[in-house]
């Protein structure tokens, strides 16, 4: 019983991984080239290529391996570094509004 109640929790691990890796990758491919250059990291199809082999290996070998460890670690690298800095250069994406809209609120007094 304790055995099959490690296999669920390795199952939702490696499940939490490949979705993980997989945020990541579709965050990488939508977000500019010129913003990669422009935060000084490496270029674009460099991180798609490593998030892409990080969520394909995820999907093959699950976490109990190595080459699953260092795509997880890549995945972070990119969450953690790359993530924040194109952030900061493209600013968050706009859900709706006006482009006069302030932080808290139209800056036209609400014409």
């Amino acid at each position: 019983m304790l055995m099959e109640g490690f296999a669920g929790f390795m199952a939702l691990l490696s499940l939490a991984f490949t979705l993980f890796s997989a945020f990541a990758l579709v965050d990488a491919a939508v977000r500019r080239e010129d913003a990669y250059r422009a935060a000084d990291k490496q270029t674009k199809p460099f991180w798609l290529v490593i998030l892409g082999l990080a969520f394909v290996v995820s999907l093959i070998f699950g976490i109990l391996s190595f080459l699953p460890i260092i795509g997880l670690i890549a995945t972070i690298v990119y969450m953690v570094d790359v993530r924040p800095a194109l952030r900061q250069i493209s600013g968050p994406r706009r859900r709706g509004g006006s482009s006069s809209d302030g932080p808290y609120g139209p800056w036209n007094g609400g014409r």
